[in-house]
């Protein structure tokens, strides 16, 4: 396997995670859960998200979040927001490495759903932002697709109408004089597979060599690693992942599903593969367990019960 030597993953447990429970999580353990990934060498953390309360109110604390965890130097901590709004309370708690990006969802339901936009509405916010941005001295790095590769309300996604979407918006960057260095794909309700991966990756590194793809992936179906595999095996080497598996899209049609791949999982594959990561493993076990115990109900991580195997390689080896 022609593989990558090194990966960088973005961990976005606290913030894909946290919106994702039913359950109320207190503020304290949401900032605990930050503080301890912390410890754990990631070059990011996601935090939280500045949506609406009113629908999302598990993010209603997002300014109490922000304020309240402790920056470790080497990590990057950011957040999600959906329209210029978000964007300008980000702003003004003034604690996030802020990036700019612009997107859209590739299914016209499941965008009306996630952001109450159409897809067309998608492009006019894009450019709204676009102008908040440079207002701001935010530097425009992304752009992404959700819904990339399948959509629980519309079916599977033809590549070629992504590849299109990720068009127009490099286009609008272009214009606008940013310089775009990523190009994420979200596979936000668990459709993809290995073959699919390849195919949409494909198209995308063929249009734009220059640029680096991440990889958004969910594990609803069980083929999460399997699709990060199959997508390093063609060169990419940036994915999120979210500590136990926490997390899930809230506006997906689920009755319930597992979240995003498990970063515990991701890293523990990358080690038996000889591929760095460069997290700490064994604390970021330990983070998986209390993960588990703040939300209150098993979570989908393996490696947490099932351990890692260095150390039964040592006692099979003292055997």
């Amino acid at each position: 396997m022609n593989l990558p030597k090194k990966i960088t993953i973005h961990e976005v447990g606290p913030r894909e995670g946290m919106q994702f429970e039913k359950g109320p999580i207190s503020t304290e353990a949401k900032i605990q859960l930050v503080d301890m990934l912390s410890e754990c060498n990631f070059p990011e953390i996601e935090v939280t998200s500045f949506v609406s309360p009113k629908w999302v109110p598990q993010m209603a604390d997002a300014e109490q979040v922000a304020t309240g965890f402790t920056r470790k130097v080497g990590t990057q901590y950011t957040c999600i927001y959906l329209n210029t709004q978000g964007a300008a309370r980000a702003i003004a708690t003034g604690r996030f490495d802020l990036e700019g990006w612009i997107g859209t969802a590739a299914s016209q339901i499941f965008s009306k759903k996630n952001s109450n936009r159409t897809i067309e509405e998608n492009f006019v916010e894009a450019e709204r932002r676009i102008v908040m941005f440079k207002e701001h001295n935010i530097p425009l790095r992304t752009v992404n697709v959700i819904a990339a590769f399948g959509c629980n309300f519309e079916g599977a996604v033809d590549p070629d109408k992504v590849v299109l979407y990720v068009d127009r918006l490099m286009n609008m960057a272009n214009e606008s004089g940013a310089s775009i260095e990523y190009i994420q794909l979200a596979d936000t309700m668990g459709w993809a597979n290995p073959r699919s991966i390849r195919d949409l990756v494909g198209k995308v590194q063929k249009r734009w060599p220059s640029q680096r793809i991440n990889l958004h992936l969910h594990d609803t179906r069980g083929l999460g690693l399997a699709n990060v595999l199959a997508a390093m095996e063609m060169g990419v080497d940036d994915f999120d992942s979210a500590v136990a598996g926490l997390g899930g899209c809230p506006y997906g049609g689920f009755k319930g599903a597992a979240g995003n791949i498990v970063t515990e999982d991701l890293v523990h594959m990358c080690e038996e593969l000889g591929i760095e990561t460069g997290v700490d493993l064994d604390r970021l076990t330990e983070v998986a367990r209390e993960a588990e115990r703040i939300v209150g109900h098993p979570l989908p991580g393996k490696v947490m019960n099932g351990g890692r195997l260095e150390g039964y390689r040592a006692r099979a080896q003292a055997a």
